[in-house]
């Protein structure tokens, strides 16, 4: 499975393309794509619809939120520098990822690495819901 996230976005103007279809069309079945830079002008993936949440025909996902600035909390820090420095100095010079689970920013940042998931949160949204009291079991 592959991700993708696409975040170029030009205020005031149509965002460049940088997925086509095409491309889109090579990518393995049940990958994801999140374009950040979805608007009514378009997105930076050829097949996103503001808003909406598509499939392609080889089953790729694609997400487009609308309006994404908007949905996050007041309370956030405009400003966190320190959040991208592990992920910009993780690649090291052989090209190969390392990331330090040690690291308090990495550790709350990476949601899954090596196909399990790290993180709590979202762990606990992918739980299955406990049966109701009284209810079959």
């Amino acid at each position: 499975m592959d991700v993708v996230i696409t975040t170029a976005q030009v205020p005031g103007r149509k965002p460049p393309v940088l997925v086509t279809a095409a491309a889109v069309g090579l990518m393995k079945s049940g990958s994801v794509i999140v374009d950040m830079a979805a608007t009514a002008l378009g997105g930076n993936v050829e097949l996103s619809k503001a808003g909406e949440t598509v499939e392609s025909p080889n089953g790729v996902t694609i997400i487009a939120p609308d309006n994404l600035p908007a949905s996050m909390p007041a309370g956030r820090p405009r400003s966190t520098p320190g959040t991208s420095r592990p992920c910009s100095w993780a690649w090291s010079r052989t090209g190969t990822l390392n990331l330090d689970f040690e690291d308090e920013v990495t550790k709350n940042t990476v949601i899954s690495y090596g196909g399990a998931i790290l993180s709590e949160p979202v762990k606990k949204l992918l739980e299955p819901a406990a049966p109701a009291a009284g209810g079959p079991a």
